[in-house]
């Protein structure tokens, strides 16, 4: 009510003051023209007593305008809290690998508008699909419903690392289903959103190593894939196992041991170049890599599946 009482004491007609009193006088001093000041100013100024009214109620809008913008941003501020806290309890359950907890909790905002919020909906539905329990009917169903958070959450913010990282997963994820045309003209999308994703955030050690597992399949295409590709595209993507290497070692340079894949994945490459000992330092690494999920179970076997041809060979 501060700024109703100021602007009550800036009225031009205050109590005990004569109505005309605030007038400027005229300069012949004749009653007429005096007369005639005063009904100019009742003229523009109307009933002091409607006008005061008036005034006090524009005041008190301004001031219910003014409750309502911080009653607004007071909603905007907790939302965001909200959020915030909803991120922090999915990234608790995605580093304690509670897979099926996070995707429920997540599943509860899939209406959400937010960016963050929802490309860890599409990590978390594509992890879901990728459970050994999983059906082969709900996995499709789960590949295709994690692309469309994906895809909505880059068209949320187009600025996130993260959305253009998990759009291109989930892209390529689809094309299992979709034949190797779809497969192959989606190659040069999912390589734009990697190398956007890398651009946008150059410490992220996954979105490198992705970038490297593009290079190392296509650098490892079968031959009459290659034969279809070239029917079908005049430029089909290529690539070579240096290239790959080079983004596996990067991504180690970022963050080293990040990862058990891109450990498999550089003693592979170094395999492909013929290059065994090198391949047997990285492979042994992968093997010994302290298994926290059941991929890097997998890995472990592999990694040590591989080490044992190479015994035997040598």
């Amino acid at each position: 009510m501060a700024l109703a009482a100021r602007l009550w004491r800036l009225l031009p007609f205050r109590r005990g003051a004569a109505p005309g009193s605030r007038l400027p006088a005229g300069t012949s001093g004749s009653r007429g023209h005096c007369g005639r000041c005063r009904f100019r100013g009742f003229e523009v100024m109307g009933n002091p007593g409607t006008f005061k009214r008036g005034l006090l109620l524009s005041a008190l809008s301004y001031l219910g305008f003014e409750t309502y913008q911080v009653i607004s941003q007071a909603a905007v501020v907790h939302a965001t809290a909200k959020v915030e806290e909803i991120l922090e309890q999915a990234d608790y359950l995605y580093e304690s690998g509670e897979t099926e907890k996070l995707y429920q909790l997540l599943t509860q905002y899939k209406e959400s508008e937010d960016a963050e919020l929802l490309w860890r909906l599409a990590r978390a539905s594509r992890d879901v699909a990728q459970l050994s329990r999983t059906s082969e009917e709900e996995k499709k169903l789960l590949v295709y419903e994690a692309l469309e958070y994906a895809k909505r959450a880059l068209e949320k913010n187009e600025s996130s690392f993260a959305s253009h990282k998990w759009y291109a997963i989930c892209l390529s994820d689809v094309g299992d289903y979709e034949g190797i045309k779809a497969k192959i003209a989606n190659a040069y999308i999912i390589k734009e959103h990697f190398e956007k994703a890398i651009e946008l955030n150059p410490k992220d050690a996954t979105s490198i190593h992705l970038m490297g597992i593009w290079c190392y399949t296509f650098a490892e295409m079968p031959w009459y894939q290659r034969r279809i590709a070239k029917m079908l595209f005049a430029a089909p993507p290529s690539s070579t196992y240096e290239k790959a290497l080079g983004y596996f070692h990067r991504a180690e340079q970022v963050d080293p041991n990040f990862y058990s894949k891109n450990l498999l994945l550089l003693g592979k490459t170094y395999l492909k170049l013929h290059n065994k000992k090198l391949a047997a330092f990285w492979l042994m690494k992968a093997k010994d890599y302290p298994a926290h999920t059941e991929e890097d179970k997998q890995i472990q076997t592999e990694a040590a599946q591989l080490l044992t041809s190479f015994s035997e060979k040598n």
